[in-house]
């Protein structure tokens, strides 16, 4: 099993989870697709597990960060911590927490970060709330940077500052009264840093937390 799914990351890794097939994988492995169908039922299965492998290595790192009197800055931490195992592996957003019967080490990651909440004048519900808030945020941001990169990056057509500032252009040539916001951020937009804007979600994000718990 530890075979087929160092193989099965190997292959989401490089290609994505369309390229993840039995057939692709027992070429890796050297072997008959019959095989694989001796370690999971199906291509489903297969991603939950190869993901749940990936996430053992986040959980291993976030069980390793040192406890602090802080529970918000710990729960950051380990924010932090799984926002850049899928930035990545960006297919890891997808699959994360799917399906928890078969992913027990992402069950567990979840758990670690609850736990920081056990810590914090809170209700269970506002507890519930607040771990999915803080994922959302995590998993969410990290899958947007995932997203599929334009062929004119790709290609070394353009590099990001220019590619982002043909947007910013066209936002800095609108009608201020009529979009302020927009006119507004087209130079922050420009050069912006994605993962400085991930940090300043989250920790709008704990902010809030912080404020509920009276921390």
């Amino acid at each position: 099993m530890e075979a087929v799914l160092n193989a099965a990351v190997a292959v989401l890794d490089e290609a994505g989870g369309s390229a993840l097939t039995f057939r692709t994988l027992a070429a890796r492995l050297g072997t008959g697709v019959g095989t694989i169908y001796w370690y999971v039922q199906n291509k489903d299965e297969l991603l939950d597990r190869a993901t749940d492998h990936a996430i053992g290595g986040v959980l291993a790192a976030v069980e390793e960060l040192p406890e602090s009197d802080d529970p918000v800055a710990d729960l950051r931490a380990m924010a932090v911590a799984l926002f850049d195992a899928i930035v990545d592996r960006p297919w890891l957003s997808r699959y994360f927490m799917r399906n928890t019967d078969v992913q027990g080490n992402s069950l567990r990651l979840y758990d670690r970060l609850g736990r920081q909440t056990l810590r914090l004048d809170l209700t269970t519900r506002q507890r519930f709330h607040a771990v999915s808030a803080i994922t959302g945020v995590v998993v969410g941001t990290a899958a947007d940077l995932g997203m599929e990169i334009p062929q004119r990056l790709l290609d070394g057509e353009v590099d990001r500052e220019a590619y982002l500032d043909q947007f910013a252009e066209t936002w800095r040539q609108l009608d201020a009264e009529e979009f302020p916001f927009v006119q507004g951020i087209a130079e922050e937009f420009a050069g912006h840093d994605d993962r400085e804007q991930f940090l300043a979600a989250l920790d709008l994000t704990l902010a809030g937390l912080r404020l509920q718990a009276g921390a």
